[in-house]
């Protein structure tokens, strides 16, 4: 489920990031946008109470919130983003907690792996912290709309699309 939600996610990262090159509109990239914000937290709740991984789940109901207060602030023509930036900031602080429990994994008080070790997930959450991170300083005018542009396009390929592919295909990951 959650590797279906990471190709998702890559439509409205790609949407919005060419949408701040200056090719595109508000209306459209805020309607793909809000649909994979509302996939991301319904498949969140599934993550959560049908597969039982409330771990992962927490990390998918941060970014899919974003993603509907983005999608919301397109629609709407906000002009003003700080308010998306500050629930940017909270999800940047998120991602970056669990960048530290995918580097060194979880265990519970009888031993029993919790959440496995991942450096690729590490490397990755990185990148969430990194990207959440510029959302928030862009709404506040400190990084350029195309900074935040590239780094998305960049990072759609590493953080979404490489796992995903590769877990789907081989089971397995880079590092």
């Amino acid at each position: 489920m959650t590797l279906a939600i990471l190709i998702a996610i890559s439509l409205m990262w790609i949407s919005v990031a060419i949408l701040f090159l200056g090719k595109g509109e508000a209306k459209g990239t805020g309607a793909i946008t809000a649909f994979v914000g509302l996939v991301v937290v319904l498949g969140a709740f599934l993550q959560t109470a049908l597969f039982k991984d409330p771990f992962t789940g927490g990390l998918l109901f941060a970014h899919g919130l974003l993603y509907c207060t983005v999608a919301y602030a397109l629609l709407a023509g906000l002009e003003d983003l700080r308010s998306v930036g500050n629930v940017s900031l909270a999800v940047a602080l998120i991602s970056f907690i669990y960048m530290i429990i995918f580097f060194t994994g979880g265990t519970g008080a009888d031993g029993s792996v919790l959440v496995g070790k991942s450096n690729y997930f590490a490397f990755a959450c990185l990148g969430y912290t990194i990207l959440t991170l510029q959302v928030w300083l862009n709404a506040y005018g400190k990084v350029k709309a195309s900074t935040l542009a590239w780094s998305l396009i960049i990072w759609v390929p590493i953080g979404l699309w490489i796992p995903a592919f590769m877990l789907l295909s081989t089971g397995r990951l880079p590092f």
